[in-house]
Parts: structure tokens; sequence; C-alpha cells
């Protein structure tokens, strides 16, 4: 249950993201701490901790008085919407001796019975989507923000509960940053006007495995708010663990080298000391006036990085002035075949880490030789996937781009382009992307605006030490990535293996739902979200608001295993490790028995993933237009049932073999952040 996503739109804080975010709030003893949306009471007994350790004497002991612990304990309370979460906070807070936990069950949102209590300090990582998915809900009309946005109204929440020198913070996703509606502008005015000391940007991955979502982390503090025209902006890269799924440890933690600047940005502002000297290294600090002349209060970092002293080493420019010419827009597209002439490049056609795809449906409407690609010209897409970027290589024929993409055609005299490609993968990169979309998704960032984004050049020699070292680290990524794009178990079918029906030892489940009857998330997997042959899961299924589909699912369970049934796909085949619902042009099938002397289950993916079997689904395919498999003839389909221990054995070394092609994931993983620490370094001091 901890390691999903809750039915309220919860996200579990790492409890290192927690204490850091309290020990720059500095909750005190005699202070009241207040989590409106509590969960497990992570941030309650962080500050509890935190109030503890501040009060240890010589010898270790917290030197509080029974009255001022008996305090100490009155002043912690939390609220949560989930009784579920409120269980679980109450029995945290007891084997933390909290004798009479103040935890509260309460919407915070669309009820106003507490809206009257106070606190001196809030802590929180508030939900960011309704009960019912969809992220709007029906709020009470004490909000000084008219919205029906949950991540809206709990930052407005805590603003409008903070006592006269209160003090916050609050974990909030990147919309509240950036996103020009009307809701969030005034949001964010309010709080540059009234509350805002800081803000944090931590990368994106910090709340993986629940998901991948950018967040940032406010600092409120409505003393230092009123005395200050400033507002101090700070990037975490690194919080001491790597970004993917797993969370395992790095060297890199940037953690607390910003609490220590964040807290002496803090501490000069309220000591009434000067900030001429002060120069963080992992941050910058803003005027509130210039702040104030973006119409939307972009609280985006990049937004306000090139109106400060660089911390660059090597001298900024922007890509305009390396491009030959002025970058071009491309053409647009004829609805016939691709002819073979000239390969039309869209968006689509361009892959997350800057590859071509093999296929191309259409042709270009006109042929322009002017639009013809060159090797080392970057293309930049300019909406839907706006920042995505891929170089032209030597490679055979002719291609022309189209209206959605821009070309930058990179002077060789002032920068490698496969520099500058490497640039475009940087963190500082995507940061700037963000703030520069104008409706706050990545859309419609045209020619001119890329032209003024600004990166640090090198000598050419230095460009040159670092795009061989990066060649190196990609070598090694492409190997790797070869043994892992090519592994595919074979199973060897021996002759003197029993065959069966597939309905002599598997079952297909019937169980289905209406979507509209389920509250988000909820696993929802297609037939686009399973790789073919190796039958990994790809792409985003979790579904917050499941009522989007418009027709019945199926319904599977961990084990289960899922098969593609349509001609195209047939090679689909995934063994569920979750529960979930999946699309109708998917079988779940499982075991017909459930004695387990007959057959493991864990090996029939490979099996129906294999040649043979699939040939024998193709000669059962029916249907013109949709051509696929029914039940009633897979379920004749002949399949081995080799013995038990020979389908152990199978089974057996196929892990053996997958451990070593997670060794080679892993292997790609390392060396990718290799590459980002080598473009991150032109960056840096």
């Amino acid at each position: 249950i901890m390691g999903s996503q809750g039915d309220a739109g919860q996200f579990r804080t790492p409890r290192h993201i927690i204490d850091f975010i309290v020990g720059i709030v500095d909750p005190r003893k005699d202070e009241t701490v207040l989590d409106p949306a509590c969960g497990t009471a992570g941030f309650l007994i962080s500050a509890y901790k935190h109030i503890l350790d501040a009060a240890r004497n010589e010898h270790g002991h917290p030197d509080l008085s029974p009255y001022e612990l008996e305090a100490l304990v009155r002043n912690i309370r939390g609220y949560d919407i989930s009784p579920g979460m409120v269980r679980l906070s109450l029995v945290n807070l007891y084997l933390h001796k909290f004798q009479v936990p103040q935890i509260a069950e309460y919407d915070t949102l669309t009820s106003d019975d507490r809206w009257d209590e106070r606190a001196n300090v809030i802590l929180a990582n508030p939900p960011f989507f309704s009960p019912k998915g969809g992220g709007v809900i029906q709020p009470h009309s004490r909000f000084q923000i008219r919205s029906r946005r949950t991540e809206v109204l709990f930052v407005d929440y805590i603003m409008q509960h903070l006592t006269g020198s209160g003090r916050a913070g609050v974990i909030v996703p990147e919309g509240i940053i950036f996103q020009s509606q009307n809701a969030h502008r005034s949001l964010r005015e309010n709080l540059v006007e009234n509350y805002l000391a800081a803000v944090v940007s931590l990368p994106a991955g910090v709340f993986n495995p629940y998901s991948g979502v950018k967040t940032s982390i406010l600092i409120l503090d409505r003393a230092v708010a009123r005395s200050s025209d400033t507002v101090g902006f700070f990037r975490v890269d690194s919080d001491g663990f790597d970004l993917g799924a797993q969370r395992r440890p790095v060297d890199r933690d940037d953690l607390p080298e910003v609490k220590l600047q964040i807290c002496e940005y803090l501490d000069r502002l309220r000591s009434g000391r000067s900030l001429d000297d002060f120069d963080p290294s992992l941050g910058l600090v803003v005027s509130k006036d210039k702040i104030r002349q973006d119409p939307d209060f972009n609280l985006s970092m990049e937004r306000y990085r090139e109106n400060t002293k660089s911390n660059n080493k090597y001298p900024d420019v922007e890509l305009g002035e390396i491009a030959i010419g002025k970058p071009q827009y491309g053409s647009g597209a004829r609805k016939v075949d691709y002819d073979g002439n000239v390969r039309y490049v869209r968006i689509t056609d361009l892959t997350d880490d800057g590859e071509l795809k093999p296929d191309a449906p259409v042709s270009p409407s006109t042929i322009e030789p002017e639009l013809f690609l060159e090797p080392g010209d970057l293309l930049i897409a300019r909406s839907g996937s706006a920042g995505r970027t891929y170089l032209h290589k030597d490679i055979p024929g002719t291609y022309q781009y189209a209206g959605y993409l821009i070309r930058f055609r990179i002077d060789p005299d002032r920068a490698m382009p496969e520099y500058v490609y490497r640039i475009t993968k940087s963190q500082s990169w995507k940061e700037w992307i963000s703030s520069n979309s104008k409706t706050g998704t990545l859309t419609n960032i045209n020619a001119k605006q890329y032209s003024s984004f600004k990166l640090p050049l090198p000598p050419l020699s230095v460009q040159r030490e670092i795009v061989a070292e990066i060649s190196g680290y990609q070598s090694v990524i492409d190997g790797a990535m070869q043994v892992v794009r090519s592994y595919k178990p074979h199973i060897h079918v021996d002759p003197e293996w029993e065959v069966v029906k597939v309905s002599d030892v598997f079952k297909k489940s019937n169980e289905s739902v209406d979507p509209k009857t389920l509250e988000g998330p909820v696993t929802y997997i297609g037939l686009e979200n399973i790789t073919g042959f190796h039958g990994d899961i790809q792409g985003e299924v979790t579904l917050e608001n499941p009522a989007e589909i418009k027709s019945m699912k199926h319904i599977f369970s961990d084990g289960d295993i899922l098969y593609g049934r349509l001609r195209p796909n047939l090679n689909k085949v995934w063994q569920a490790d979750r529960s979930g619902i999946c699309s109708s042009d998917i079988l779940v099938i499982r075991p017909s028995s459930e004695d387990d002397g007959v057959l493991i289950p864990d090996l029939y993916p490979y099996i129906m993933r294999s040649k043979s079997f699939n040939d024998a689904v193709m000669a059962h395919v029916t249907g013109a237009q949709l051509p696929r498999i029914n039940w009633a003839s897979f379920s004749k389909l002949n399949i081995p049932l080799p013995p038990l221990e020979i389908q152990q054995a199978i089974v057996a070394e196929i892990a053996e073999e997958e451990n070593l092609i997670q060794s080679a994931k892993e292997l790609i993983s390392r060396f990718e952040r290799k590459i980002e620490a080598a473009v991150n370094r032109v960056w840096e001091e």
C-alpha cells in the first residue's frame, strides 16, 4: 500500500526530503506545528525529533520539563481525509510516545469546521489530485483564490493558516511554479508579496517509484516576506539517490549544501545583514521587482538566471549567435505513402533519446532542397513535444523536416554541433523549456525564443574533449543497449515432452468492469504499453481518472498472463506483477488448475512469445480490417508441457540470464549519469 500512489493522489514523501524541509523551517518547542494532509505523519514525527534534538543538553538528553514535553505533543497536530492514513498516523505517533496524538479525519478543502485554527509552522506535501481523480474538487467559499485545483487550494490554505510570523515548507507540482491560469498567477502574486522566502527546485524522479512528477519546495516566512524585497531560488540536481525506479544511492548529494545556503540566506534577512557578498553556488537571489516585471509572476529559477551574474567558468552565448543564418521552420506533408525519394522527418519520428525511427509513412508536400538536412543540423520541436531535439548524422538518404520542427545550422567555427546537442539534454535546458512555455505545457516555443537560450561555450578544444568523453560513454551504452534489445530467451522444445491444448492448462478470465465505476488511480495496460518480444511495460500506465475510458475493460490480477490478440501485436505478452484493467484487445489468461504440480506459469509468457507459437496463432487469425485471434481458436492451440523439474530448470536459467540483462540496464543507467555529469560540468564553477 505504501509503495503506490494513494486514492487521494498522495505521494509518500521520502524521509530525507522531509528532514531537509524541517531543518530549513526549524520548528521550535513553543510553536504549534500542523500538517493539513499528514498521511502517515512523517512531517510531524520529523518536526518532533528536530525539536528534541535542538533541546538536548551536554549529556545528549532532551532538556525539556514534563510540562514542556506535554505542551510539545499537544502542539503537534495533523489532518487527513483518509481514515486509513489517520490510523497509520495515530500508530506512528503512539510508537513515538505521543499518548494523545492530535490527528483528525478531516477534509481540509471541502470542510471549514477547523478553518479558524492557525499554526506557527505548517509542513506539508499535499495531494496533487482530488479523491475522485482529475485534480479538481468543489471547495468551500472561504478560500482567497477561486480555483478547484487541489494544489492551488492547499497552498492558499497554508498561507491563510499561518500566524503573523508563521513559517511553512510545502512541496508543490511544477504547475504552481509557472502555469499561467488566473488562479496560479494570483496565487504566485500573493506568495511573492506576502509569504514567499525561497523556492527550491527538486529533480524529476524524487518521488519514484510512485511518480516521476517534477516538484519544487516553497519556503514561506511571513516576517521575512514583509521585510525583504528579494526571493531566494535554489536548485537540487541530486538528492543522494539516482532518479530511477529503484532510487539507488549515488555519490552526489546537494541537499546539505542547499540547506546551508538557504539557512544563511534566511539568517541574513532576519538579522538585517547585507546580501551583497552572498553568492550561493546552488542558487541565486532575485529582487521582487524583477519578478513583478513578469505578468505571470513566474517562479522558475531559470527565468531569472540571465539577469544575474553567471556562475559558469565559460562565457554564455545565445544559441542564435552560434548558428549560421536564421533558424528555419520545415514544410508540410502529403497524405500519400512515402515514395522513397525524400524522407519526411516529423516530431513523432524522433525518439526521446534523439534517435530517428526507421519508418516514414508520409512525404513532404513539396520537395524543397533548401530544407534538406545536412550532417550537424540541429532540429528542435516547437510544439507538442517542445524541447525535443535531434542531431542529424551523416546517414544515407535525403531528409526534409516538418513545419513543427525548427532547424539550427550550427557554425562549426564557433561550436561543435554534438556539443550543442548534448547541452539540449541537460537539466538546465529542461528547466528553461518549462519556464519559457507560455501555457504551462511544453508547447509553442518559437524560433526567436530558442535563439535566446544561453549556453556556456568553452573553447573548441574543450568541446572536443567533452564530446570525446561522452562518445566513449555512449559506445558503452550502445553496446549494452544492443545486448538488451537482442536478448530473447530461447526454449528448445524436446519432441519427447508432452503436448497439450492451451485449454488443458489455462483458462481465460472473463472478469470485466466499466471504468466509470472505478476511483483512481488504477493501472491500465493497453497494447502500446507492452513491448514486443520482451514483455516489458513502457509508458505511463497509471490512470488518475479511469472515467476517461469509454468502454468496458478486462480485469487482471498479479500473476495473470496478458496476451495481445491483434495480429501486429501477437508477440506482446506480459506476466502481470500487479492488478489492474486492460484493453479488450488483450486476452487475460491464468492457470486452469490450482495444482502447482502441473505447470509453472512463469515459463509460458516466453513460450507464447516464441516464433513457433506465433506462427501457430497466425494460422487462426480472422478478420479483414483488424485481424485477431479469439479464445475459441487460441484455446485449441498446442503447447508443450515439460516435466515440472524441467520447467523449474528453464525458469531458473532464464532468471539468471535476465539478471545479467538487468546488469546491462544498470550499466546503461550508470553511463547515462556519467554523460549527464560531463555536460553539467560546463555549467558549474
